[in-house]
């Protein structure tokens, strides 16, 4: 076992200088002559932003319900179901049955295989809906499994949007996460505007086109105040066009005013409602409507049928740029509401890395001296082992571009001990085979052999309690699992390869003479 043929030691050196060499990207002075990866640090590190978002569904349940209100009616009528005094709340579907008509309303909603109540039903052919009848009123509303699905789908959708949005900004290693049934976490390393944050993920971005009417009696008309010039105008309910058909939005700026606008393109069905809508109603106005408010109402001057057009409303550039970002990532479906805030300053984070980094040099200068003492002359080759040890788990942490946090910083401190007791255990084997084998070589050979068992037990099974931690945990205990996972693998690397290696060159040298521990 402590015979290493020139391939194999030309392997394992090759595959520690490979794994080493990222370490020297972390540097910032010699970055330039190497890879660009790097560590990246954890907000815990660098500081940043810290958010917990609230998906409000309550809106969303709300036009859940309207959206049935037409279909219903349609299908009672179909029916011959007798109703009146239809109304709809915030949470229910109202009206009054005749007498003859409880048994009939029951009869279509319960009936799975009548084609009628599809509109009850999910795509998973499970109520979406339920109901209760009192004193001949009929109530509908949203069943439990309608209400989990919608929410399930919310946050879901929520996530995936936050995401985009997040993505434009250009944040590296942003962590977005899924908390409880309606919370999302986002912590944003590194950010310095967490205000501008807070904005962009509390818009739900819902666009739409709608053309302004001078008639105040038509119903369907409502008044908006345009947020550029707070003039009030009159528009239409009905939409032309919405943010669903937008598959690009840039900022740019004017060729004749050179102000900032933003420039959109629509897909082929925006482009041919678009085109349809202004060349239609030329010489009206146009409000674009955003989350509610008018951002303008610009006069249409000519017919758009090329997919292209573009929002003015006196943006500065920054403006101009969230909100092409925000119409690029889509429409939140419901608003998100921030429940918790929380910033950490990069001062804060020099002082967490000041305190990490004293600690491992601390124990890392205990363990060196202690093995020293110990075992003498071999205790050396163990603290070379652990070096290379850290130096090799820093290239593999460098070469994923993993997120290293205070948990991380632990997960390494955690590792140094792992290492020592690895090479303690090898050491303390081969004490007692001396004492047994009148041979070096043999007395090395089994004490690696034997201890060889207890390290990977000792390591297999710390490393399946670390993937727990990974599969399960989230955030700083994820940090600390990989650091620690991947830190269990190079001390194996280590003890198993480089310090048996280095310890075989001595033992083979001095074959002959008495060697002491």
């Amino acid at each position: 076992m402590l015979n290493f043929s020139k391939s194999k030691v030309f392997l394992i050196y090759l595959t520690f200088l490979i794994i080493t060499i990222f370490c020297i990207s972390n540097f910032s002075n010699l970055d330039k002559f190497f890879f660009k990866k790097k560590v990246n640090l954890g907000l815990d590190l660098q500081g940043g932003s810290y958010l917990l978002l609230e998906v409000d569904s309550s809106s969303l349940e709300k036009r859940r319900l309207q959206s049935k209100v037409i279909p219903l009616k349609k299908k009672l009528k179909e029916n011959n179901i007798e109703y009146n005094k239809f109304k709809v709340d915030d949470n229910n579907i109202k009206f009054d049955l005749g007498e003859s008509g409880q048994e009939k309303f029951e009869n279509f909603f319960l009936n799975k295989k009548d084609n009628d109540i599809n509109i009850f039903l999910d795509k998973y052919n499970a109520f979406e809906l339920d109901y209760k009848l009192n004193n001949n009123q009929a109530i509908i509303f949203l069943s439990k499994h309608g209400l989990i699905n919608l929410r399930t789908a919310a946050v879901d959708q929520s996530i995936e949007i936050v995401r985009r949005r997040i993505d434009e900004i250009g944040t590296k290693e942003p962590s977005i996460l899924k908390r409880g049934s309606n919370r999302i976490l986002v912590e944003l390393p590194g950010i310095k505007d967490p205000e501008r944050i807070k904005d962009l993920l509390g818009k739900t971005a819902e666009l739409n086109f709608r053309l302004v009417t001078n008639n105040s009696d038509v119903f369907g008309n409502e008044k908006i105040i345009i947020q550029s010039s707070q003039e009030e105008i009159l528009v239409s309910k009905r939409i032309i066009l919405s943010g669903e058909n937008l598959i690009d939005a840039q900022p740019r700026f004017d060729n004749l005013n050179n102000e900032p606008i933003v420039a959109f393109s629509l897909d082929r069905l925006g482009s041919q409602r678009f085109g349809q809508a202004t060349s239609k109603n030329i010489g009206k106005r146009l409000a674009i409507i955003l989350d509610g408010e008018a951002i303008s109402a610009p006069v249409i001057r000519d017919s758009i049928t090329g997919g292209n057009g573009t929002i003015s409303g006196n943006f500065t550039f920054q403006s101009a740029t969230d909100l092409a970002l925000l119409l690029r990532s889509g429409a939140l479906p419901t608003p998100l509401n921030v429940v918790e805030e929380r910033t950490v300053g990069p001062d804060l984070g020099k002082d967490s890395i000041k305190a990490g980094i004293f600690s491992l040099i601390v124990g890392f200068s205990l363990v060196i001296i202690f093995m020293v003492l110990k075992y003498r002359f071999f205790g050396v080759i163990a603290n070379i082992s652990l070096i290379s040890n850290l130096l090799m788990l820093i290239g593999i942490l460098t070469l994923l571009e993993a997120t290293l946090t205070l948990p991380g910083i632990a997960g390494i401190i955690l590792t140094v001990g792992m290492a020592v007791d690895a090479n303690v255990l090898v050491f303390e084997r081969i004490r007692e085979e001396l004492k047994k084998e009148k041979s070096n070589i043999q007395a090395f050979d089994l004490g690696f052999k034997r201890s060889i068992v207890t390290i990977l037990d000792a390591n297999i099974t710390t490393l399946i309690a670390s993937l727990i931690l990974f599969i399960f945990g989230s955030g700083p205990v994820k940090g600390f699992a990989v650091t620690l996972s991947i830190g269990l693998l190079t001390t194996l690397f280590s003890a198993y390869f480089i310090s048996r290696h280095l310890t075989s060159i001595i033992v083979f040298r001095n074959k002959d003479k008495k060697i002491i521990i």
